[in-house]
């Protein structure tokens, strides 16, 4: 048996002629007026692409008097739209939980069509938009990336915060904010995270942070304040492009622990360790590689949720391989380094003891 294709309707007019499918009294008038204002928008974009049509170029002027005409004639897709909302709601032959998920379907689809004309009619009059652009209209928790790169165009997408172990790259928590904030603004709702789970585990010594490593985008005087007020260090994080001293002086380890104001709270040993495993970016592209090859280079689950979900699948995928490394003992040199600095014990889970007789 061939399985029935799933088909998304984002567009207003799309949803409004499958809507009217379902409703027998009034459902071919909407119908047949729907596709002939579907017919009109398409008409002026193909004139539209004719006049742009062998310039090279897209004039500015061309695309305001066009986005004018799509503005004038899809006024009659609101009052349509309407019209089909109460044809769906007098259709009594539907069941209720089929019209609640019409109805739904209309609604985002108008939510979407209303965005779009209110940055549609402040281009047209020339002023700037109250946000950054969207990138897509369908799911407004998408924004460009305002720090990309220099050599491509503005990428656009969701940039996932991730907080991880530097040894083996396990992964303690991920953040998958709404549009694209500033890096600083991932780190203490990460932190939050962690420390709530340390505080779920009963052990001696007491779980805790005691130091923090990101790139020079991390580089901000408020976060760094939040987290020494945490007891947290920062000197993994870079102040300017040169690299960081992987082994500092008693003195360094002094001036360090004043200006954290942490001279009470960290040892010196602590600091040195912070200083071992201060921000590599080998490290972090390992995770990153590790992330893509799971499934995270393309999230195909639909909306912020959906893109959540895979994301968290993603990051038990990596952990649980992260795991299996930790058991076979199958770790880098750094890695290896790293434990031997922690005191953490080798464990043999793979070699037996001969009884001796």
């Amino acid at each position: 048996m061939m399985r029935r294709r799933c088909i998304r309707r984002k567009k207003v007019l799309q949803v409004i002629t499958h809507l009217t499918e379902h409703c027998a009294a009034t459902g071919t008038t909407l119908k047949a007026q729907a596709q002939h204002l579907q017919h009109d928008l398409a008409k002026i974009m193909r004139r539209f692409g004719r006049q742009c049509r062998g310039q090279g170029k897209v004039f500015v002027r061309l695309v305001r008097q066009t986005e004018t005409q799509l503005l004038a004639t899809g006024q009659q897709v609101v009052p349509l739209a309407r019209a089909a909302q109460e044809c769906v709601q007098s259709a009594t032959h539907l069941a209720q939980g089929q019209r609640q998920r019409l109805a739904t379907q209309l609604t985002a689809a108008l939510t979407a069509h209303q965005q779009i004309a209110t940055h549609s009619r402040r281009l047209t009059h020339g002023k700037p938009l109250t946000q950054c652009k969207l990138v897509n209209a369908y799911d407004l928790t998408i924004a460009p990336i305002c720090k990309g790169k220099s050599n491509c165009p503005t990428q656009f997408g969701r940039k996932p915060g991730i907080l991880a172990e530097p040894a083996t790259g396990f992964i303690f928590a991920f953040a998958l904010p709404v549009g694209n904030p500033s890096d600083p603004s991932y780190v203490l709702p990460l932190v939050d995270k962690v420390q709530h789970a340390l505080r779920q585990v009963a052990s001696r010594p007491t779980l805790a942070i005691h130091s923090l490593a990101g790139d020079l985008a991390l580089n901000d005087t408020k976060l760094r304040e939040a987290l020494h007020a945490r007891g947290i260090l920062t000197v993994g994080i870079p102040h300017t492009v040169e690299p960081l001293t992987p082994a500092p002086t008693p003195e360094e380890v002094r001036q360090i622990l004043t200006a954290a104001g942490l001279p009470r709270t960290r040892t010196p040993a602590q600091v040195r360790l912070a200083c071992a495993c201060g921000y590599s970016r080998p490290v972090v592209e390992s995770i990153i590689a590790s992330l893509l090859g799971r499934g995270a280079a393309r999230l195909t689950y639909k909306g912020h949720r959906g893109a959540i979900v895979q994301t968290g699948m993603t990051v038990m995928a990596h952990n649980a391989a992260t795991l299996v490394r930790i058991h076979q003992d199958r770790l880098s040199k750094r890695a290896q380094k790293f434990r031997r600095l922690l005191r953490l014990k080798r464990h043999k889970a793979n070699e037996f003891k001969d009884s001796k007789n």
